[in-house]
């Protein structure tokens, strides 16, 4: 075997040329990948020794994708394009050996192959779309070609990941060999093409795929009304679709010039900038500079749950998901037997959808154990409560844990608010004690709010981080102050929201500048839907708060049929002359003349404060970079993945105007918008939030 390169090898056996890539860790398409197989392809083609040529690569996958660290640099190194013409126009049959994965650009290479073969466990797609972009070597021309029109577009507007078995049976890969015998398989596979003289076989050339679709373009009306809603607001997929279009509508080197300028479109674009943003800022949210990534962690073979509510239901699950036993406590056995029979028709649920076997469900359901006694969590590595959000009631529990628990179990409190230190205080073991604030509902949501009390572990940081990891959440490390991160920034949206609306735009206004903007629901439905009496009680209900209002007359939200709005048989809103009423009712009392408020405003006064409260959340050191705030939003809360996240959002919009306009507010309104000093220095400065890390 001869180095082509540093990563490039290229070798013969027996007429078959082996072009092996070894570039870990997931040999991805870096200047010196392509350099190499573009020397490689060189050395081969038309040598009229060589009748074949196997493209592999060592490691553990095959060309996972590009190197996204190289997006929206100056092009260096070979050209992809030209790299994947050479392949395609060899006068030899070129075939890919796939195994691990070949994902983006690493799948276009396998594309311009001749024929594919791979072991089982392989996985193929087109992820683009999940970085705001589309396949831009020539994927979107030459998929649609092998897989039909409406495959095509599944796979290219999800990104999917499909399996090797699938990928043979719509005809992406040709053959599947053994799993430890790619290398054999391949150039056997190889040898036979030879043996049996079979043509070339160009992906460009073929087009019987495509021509049910150039007779009926309805394909594409049809595809994009079936996915409007998910696709609402993202500019990738439709930007896929219409490159498609080119491939069933155009010749093939007029589709890959189409499918380059909207490729380039799409790089050019914010929307891209910020989903390749939030790729990068979910790796660097596991990254705790002050915990050494050699910290000794502690088990987690054994977890408590305290309480079997909703949210201490869903945390359950999420163990028992991923086969950690777990003993549930409750205070009355009628409520522990309502939580473990929610727990059983969740699954059920799940398995009736055909996601779990009935068997599977069984399997989950023997890990559970329900108890009425807090001793039965002594041997537990880790205790998580889930009970009433007051602080005597956590406070009480935690010194009774405290006196229950093994040496070196973890308590950990769910508190989506209230302070973890004090918690801590109830215990002789501080060190022990931390926030994981889960997100309801529990076994769904991606978000893990980590919170760090003052005296936390290193050992119990690095051990819930990895527990985060193993229960499948993005988990964000953050540090102890009301509301945290993201119930924290919440609360001044929310806090605008009412202000708004009393200043004069509708509840229905204001969620759709939200929804418009790109969240799933605006503050008023989330509301209703969250349910309005969280934490509300009649006998300390003062009138003083729409909130309030709405509660007293029992318009609790969804659960109710009323809220912010009325809803009928099917949850459908419509907006409440009740509601209406109680507004101009509200605004009169407090004195506040009413206005028509325009979309502009309610959407700056809505998120900016948002940014300004990030900027001092940094400041005060309770996150640890801008990305993790931008992470905790997009996992949590519905932000627009498209946008990046609020911090990233400010950046995009300018700081200067962000600064400005808070000032403007603080002026009319007074000290709650007043800016962060931290955002008056980048401001000031010229800097963006990105840039602190």
């Amino acid at each position: 075997m001869a180095a082509v390169n540093q990563v490039v090898d290229l070798s013969v056996d027996g007429g078959v040329a082996v072009v092996t890539v070894n570039s870990p860790p997931v040999n991805a398409l870096s200047v010196a990948v392509r350099d190499g197989l573009a020397a490689a392809f060189k050395q081969v083609l038309g040598n009229t020794d060589i009748q074949a040529i196997v493209l592999i690569c060592e490691g553990r996958t095959f060309i996972a994708g590009a190197d996204i660290a190289g997006f929206g640099k100056p092009p260096q190194g070979a050209n992809l394009l030209e790299v994947l013409r050479n392949i395609e126009g060899a006068s030899q049959h070129v075939v890919a050996a796939i195994h691990g994965t070949a994902l983006g650009g690493g799948f276009e290479v396998a594309l311009a192959c001749h024929y594919r073969v791979a072991v089982p466990s392989a996985k193929c797609g087109l992820p683009e779309v999940k970085l705001g972009l589309l396949p831009g070597a020539g994927g979107t021309q030459r998929l649609p070609r092998i897989v039909g029109v409406a495959r095509a577009l599944e796979m290219m507007t999800s990104g999917e990941h499909v399996g090797a078995k699938a990928c043979f049976e719509m005809g992406l890969v040709d053959a599947l060999v053994e799993e430890d015998k790619l290398r054999e398989g391949a150039i056997a596979f190889a040898r036979s093409l030879i043996a049996d003289k079979r043509p070339l076989k160009k992906v460009r050339d073929l087009d019987d795929k495509l021509v049910a679709a150039r007779n009926d373009p309805q394909v594409f009306a049809d595809f994009r009304k079936a996915n409007a809603r998910k696709f609402r607001g993202f500019d990738a997929p439709d930007f896929n679709i219409r490159c498609v279009e080119a491939a069933v509508n155009l010749p093939f080197d007029e589709g890959m010039a189409f499918e380059r300028k909207l490729f380039m479109e799409l790089m050019a674009g914010v929307q891209s900038a910020a989903q390749r943003y939030a790729f990068f800022a979910g790796r660097a949210v596991w990254k705790i500079p002050d915990v050494p990534a050699d910290t000794a962690t502690l088990p987690f073979a054994q977890v408590g749950i305290i309480g079997a509510g909703t949210m201490g239901g869903g945390i359950a699950m999420n163990f028992l998901n991923v086969g950690v036993p777990v003993t549930l406590v409750e205070t009355r056995q009628d409520a522990l037997d309502r939580g473990i029979a929610t727990i059983r028709k969740n699954y059920e649920n799940t398995a009736k959808r055909g996601r779990l076997t009935l068997a599977d469900v069984e399997k989950r359901m023997s890990m559970l154990t329900g108890t009425l006694s807090l001793e039965a969590l002594a041997n537990a590595d880790v205790v998580i409560e889930a009970v009433f959000e007051d602080m005597a009631v956590k406070k009480a529990l935690f010194a009774k844990l405290d006196a229950i628990a093994k040496p070196g179990a973890i308590l950990a409190t769910n508190t989506s608010r209230l302070d973890v230190n004090e918690i801590a205080c109830a215990t002789q073991r501080p060190e022990s004690v931390i926030g994981l604030h889960f997100f309801s509902p529990a076994n769904v949501m991606r978000l893990l709010e980590v919170v760090r009390g003052d005296k936390t572990s290193n050992a119990v940081i690095a051990t819930s981080m990895q527990m985060a990891k193993k229960i499948g959440k993005v988990a964000a490390l953050v540090g102890v102050c009301p509301g945290f991160v993201g119930n924290r920034m919440l609360a001044q949206r929310q806090r605008e929201a009412q202000a708004l609306m009393l200043e004069g735009a509708s509840p229905q206004d204001i969620d759709r500048v939200l929804y418009d903007f790109g969240f799933p629901m605006g503050p008023f439905a989330m509301s209703d839907l969250a349910g309005l009496d969280l934490g509300w009680t009649r006998e300390t209900s003062s009138g003083q708060t729409m909130r309030e209002k709405l509660c007293e007359l029992d318009r609790r939200g969804q659960k109710t049929n009323a809220g912010y709005y009325d809803y009928d048989a099917d949850r459908t809103a419509t907006p409440s002359a009740i509601v209406d009423h109680l507004i101009l009712e509200l605004a009169a009392a407090k004195g506040i003349t009413r206005r028509a408020i325009p979309d502009e405003e309610i959407l700056e006064r809505c998120i900016y404060p948002m940014i300004n409260e990030g900027a001092k959340i940094l400041e005060e050191g309770k996150a640890i970079r801008a990305s993790d705030i931008d992470i905790v939003w997009i996992n949590g809360y519905g932000w627009p993945i498209y946008r990046g996240g609020p911090m990233f959002y400010g950046d995009t919009v300018g700081l200067s105007k962000v600064l400005d306009k808070m000032r403007e507010f603080e002026a009319k309104w007074g000290a709650d918008f007043r800016p962060a000093k931290l955002l008056e220095k980048l401001a000031a400065e010229g800097r963006r939030f990105q840039r602190l890390s």
